[in-house]
Protein backbone atom coordinates (compact mmCIF):
# COMPACT_ATOMS: atom_id res chain seq x y z
CA UNK A 1 0.00 0.00 0.00
CA UNK A 2 1.33 3.16 -0.64
CA UNK A 3 -0.37 6.79 0.47
CA UNK A 4 1.50 10.42 0.15
CA UNK A 5 2.49 12.64 3.03
CA UNK A 6 3.76 16.37 2.39
CA UNK A 7 6.93 17.30 3.34
CA UNK A 8 6.21 18.32 6.95
CA UNK A 9 4.06 15.45 7.86
CA UNK A 10 7.02 13.12 6.34
CA UNK A 11 9.90 15.24 8.69
CA UNK A 12 7.18 14.66 11.66
CA UNK A 13 6.99 10.76 10.77
CA UNK A 14 10.69 10.58 11.00
CA UNK A 15 11.46 12.41 13.82
CA UNK A 16 8.74 10.42 15.82
CA UNK A 17 10.08 6.73 14.33
CA UNK A 18 13.53 7.90 15.34
CA UNK A 19 12.14 8.42 19.32
CA UNK A 20 11.49 4.53 18.96
CA UNK A 21 13.94 1.55 19.64
CA UNK A 22 15.61 1.95 16.51
CA UNK A 23 16.22 -2.24 16.42
CA UNK A 24 12.68 -2.98 15.52
CA UNK A 25 11.43 0.43 13.04
CA UNK A 26 15.11 0.52 11.46
CA UNK A 27 13.32 -1.05 7.97
CA UNK A 28 10.13 1.33 8.95
CA UNK A 29 12.34 4.09 9.58
CA UNK A 30 14.52 3.64 6.30
CA UNK A 31 11.71 3.88 3.86
CA UNK A 32 10.65 7.08 5.29
CA UNK A 33 13.89 8.48 4.49
CA UNK A 34 13.53 7.46 1.39
CA UNK A 35 9.89 8.63 0.56
CA UNK A 36 8.96 4.85 -0.34
CA UNK A 37 5.62 4.89 1.65
CA UNK A 38 4.75 1.47 0.32
CA UNK A 39 3.84 0.01 3.23
CA UNK A 40 2.29 -3.47 3.91
CA UNK A 41 -0.20 -3.90 6.45
CA UNK A 42 1.66 -4.62 9.16
CA UNK A 43 4.24 -1.51 8.91
CA UNK A 44 0.29 0.51 8.62
CA UNK A 45 -0.46 -0.69 11.87
CA UNK A 46 2.98 -0.47 13.75
CA UNK A 47 2.97 3.55 12.13
CA UNK A 48 -0.61 3.64 13.36
CA UNK A 49 -0.07 2.45 16.56
CA UNK A 50 3.24 4.67 17.06
CA UNK A 51 1.72 7.90 15.95
CA UNK A 52 -1.45 7.35 18.53
CA UNK A 53 0.81 6.82 21.08
CA UNK A 54 2.52 9.72 20.04
CA UNK A 55 -0.25 11.79 20.44
CA UNK A 56 -1.19 10.39 24.07
CA UNK A 57 2.14 11.62 25.04
CA UNK A 58 2.05 14.89 23.43
CA UNK A 59 -1.35 15.98 25.14
CA UNK A 60 -0.25 15.18 28.34
CA UNK A 61 2.64 17.04 27.18
CA UNK A 62 0.39 20.13 26.35
CA UNK A 63 -1.76 19.23 29.63
CA UNK A 64 1.51 20.21 31.65
CA UNK A 65 2.94 23.22 30.21
CA UNK A 66 2.46 26.51 31.77
CA UNK A 67 4.14 28.51 29.52
CA UNK A 68 1.68 29.83 26.72
CA UNK A 69 3.80 30.22 23.67
CA UNK A 70 5.42 26.36 23.97
CA UNK A 71 1.80 24.99 24.73
CA UNK A 72 1.14 27.18 21.17
CA UNK A 73 3.77 25.27 19.27
CA UNK A 74 2.88 22.06 21.28
CA UNK A 75 -0.49 22.35 19.89
CA UNK A 76 0.50 23.13 15.98
CA UNK A 77 2.63 20.08 16.41
CA UNK A 78 -0.20 17.91 17.58
CA UNK A 79 -2.50 19.02 14.77
CA UNK A 80 0.18 18.04 12.22
CA UNK A 81 0.43 14.41 13.70
CA UNK A 82 -3.09 14.15 13.59
CA UNK A 83 -3.55 14.89 9.91
CA UNK A 84 -0.52 11.99 9.54
CA UNK A 85 -2.04 9.38 11.77
CA UNK A 86 -5.52 10.59 10.22
CA UNK A 87 -3.89 9.14 6.71
CA UNK A 88 -2.05 6.47 7.99
CA UNK A 89 -5.77 4.97 9.50
CA UNK A 90 -7.40 5.80 6.09
CA UNK A 91 -4.85 3.69 4.84
CA UNK A 92 -5.17 0.67 6.85
CA UNK A 93 -9.01 0.91 6.20
CA UNK A 94 -8.12 0.75 2.56
CA UNK A 95 -6.00 -2.19 3.08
Amino acid sequence: MQFHLETDELKLLANVLLEQDPRRYNELLKKVMARDLRFDSGELEQTAEILAGKKRSLKDEIARQPDAALKMELQRQLALLERVLERVNEACVMF
